[in-house]
């Protein structure tokens, strides 16, 4: 039964993954919901313009599956049946963290690893086949509509080609397009802070943790890695700042990121980018790329900072104006928590619009927040001790040096204990605070009363 309180018509700028799960949660609350697409969709998977992370390797983490699930049931067998690798990690990966493989034998959790516009594809169908979302593609939002203390609507206008209205570039002329509420979900490239201004509303406070990391991703086909491997992870930390993720795609694809500092980023030609990869701390992800077959060029991505925007402080009289996503909360993508962490948006939204009444967007953007804190605990945590590390987020004095020294014997411990190793897990994949690692008392009598047990360089073994 639809709820007898209204959000009225929603306007959702951007059609991407986090643009279409929160338009989804919000439409048994709208009269209408509308999603404003600057690309075009095709008729099935493929990349976007819009989306350049579209070209690199993607996971949906264990607490990002379980969002899905709760948001579009029967999704995940679908995929399944449809050919995204589900993995069990440990268990299905070469995982080597502080200088050691994590034992295999620890405890598992899944991960889903199908390419981004696959994914993308599949939540799109499901999500557009609800009758009150609709979507406008090739259109671009170019402002907001309102004042200081409320945004009304967008302006925009259509993308490419048309005949009249035109302004003599192949664009239609502007339209205003009225709103109860407008979402953005626009990403990293978010423009909602000068919008803002130009309404006369403040611009949000911003957390910022930049290390200025890069990256590039390579698509490849071949025979499975050794000993029963389905992909490797390679950890970097701040004395071994080089990383690699070799994921299996759909369709007997692999796909393979490597990573470096803002002063060694891995090269974008074919040869380079293998060539990098010998530079890991173990040879097993090189040997096996040396092998197989590059499908595409290597694409370099250099937009790692991590960026969370406080709208939740522009006041309680301010309304209008929710922001979910990375345009909220932009996490370094190395660490692959971006998918799960917009349907962890969207299920937050869906529970606090669940009681039948119709909280106010600043309470709506507490929640998104909310939902967000645990990757971004782990994403800033990880880059805070990075020697490159700066930001107004940057953490720093005794307390941190302390507890930096027991996370550094902490993850000494996961390669073979195995009950630290699935509290770390539990957090890294977004499934519990990343407080439990200091507050059970198992993981930190295992921690700071045993000594970490070294385990073979060898590829682990099942």
């Amino acid at each position: 039964m639809r709820a007898h309180t209204s959000l009225g018509h929603v306007v959702v700028m951007g059609g991407s993954v986090a643009g279409l799960l929160t338009a989804l949660a919000l439409s048994d609350r709208a009269e209408q919901v509308t999603v404003l697409e600057r690309d075009r969709y095709g008729d099935g998977p493929g990349y976007r313009p819009g989306v350049p992370q579209s070209r690199h390797t993607h996971v949906l983490l264990a607490g990002g599956i379980e969002a899905l699930d709760a948001l579009l049931p029967g999704l995940l067998p679908e995929l399944r049946a449809a050919g995204a690798p589900f993995l069990s990690v440990p268990g299905d990966l070469g995982v080597w963290q502080a200088d050691g493989w994590i034992s295999r034998r620890n405890p598992s959790a899944p991960v889903m690893t199908p390419s981004r516009p696959f994914l993308e594809h599949r939540i799109r169908e499901r999500v557009l086949a609800v009758p009150r979302i609709a979507v406008r593609t090739g259109t671009e939002v170019t402002g907001l509509l309102g004042s200081a203390g409320r945004v009304t609507g967008v302006t925009l206008r259509e993308r490419g080609g048309g005949n009249g209205g035109g302004d003599g570039d192949g664009r239609r002329a502007e339209e205003e397009l009225p709103a109860g509420l407008v979402v953005d979900a626009t990403g990293r490239g978010s423009r909602t802070p000068a919008w803002l201004a130009a309404i006369g509303a403040p611009a949000p406070a911003e957390d910022v943790l930049d290390t200025g990391r890069a990256y590039a991703t390579a698509t490849f086909t071949g025979e499975a890695p050794p000993a029963g491997i389905k992909g490797f992870y390679l950890v970097p930390d701040p004395g071994q700042p080089l990383g690699t993720i070799v994921l299996p795609a759909e369709d007997d694809r692999w796909m393979v990121t490597v990573s470096g500092p803002r002063d060694d980023p891995p090269p974008t030609d074919p040869e380079g980018f293998v060539d990098f990869a010998s530079r890991l701390p173990h040879p097993a992800p090189h040997k096996w790329l040396s092998s197989a077959e590059p499908l595409t060029r290597p694409v370099g991505y250099r937009h790692t900072m991590n960026r969370r925007r406080h709208y939740e402080r522009l006041g309680s009289g301010f309304g209008g104006l929710l922001v979910v996503g990375d345009a909220v909360c932009a996490l370094n993508p190395v660490y692959g928590q971006g998918v799960s962490v917009a349907a962890m948006n969207a299920v937050a939204l869906t529970r606090a619009l669940a009681d039948g009444r119709t909280p106010s967007v600043r309470a709506l953007q507490r929640a998104v927040l909310r939902s967000s804190g645990f990757a971004w605990e782990v994403a800033t945590g990880a880059d805070n001790g990075m020697p490159s590390a700066a930001g107004n987020a940057l953490r720093g004095g005794p307390a941190i040096r302390l507890l930096t020294r027991y996370l550094d014997r902490l993850r000494a411990h996961v390669a073979s204990d195995p009950v630290v190793c699935a509290a770390n897990r539990d957090v890294l994949f977004l499934q519990a605070p990343p407080h439990t690692l200091v507050s059970s008392p198992r993981v930190l009598g295992r921690v700071l009363l045993r000594s970490p047990v070294p385990t073979p360089r060898d590829l682990p073994t099942p």
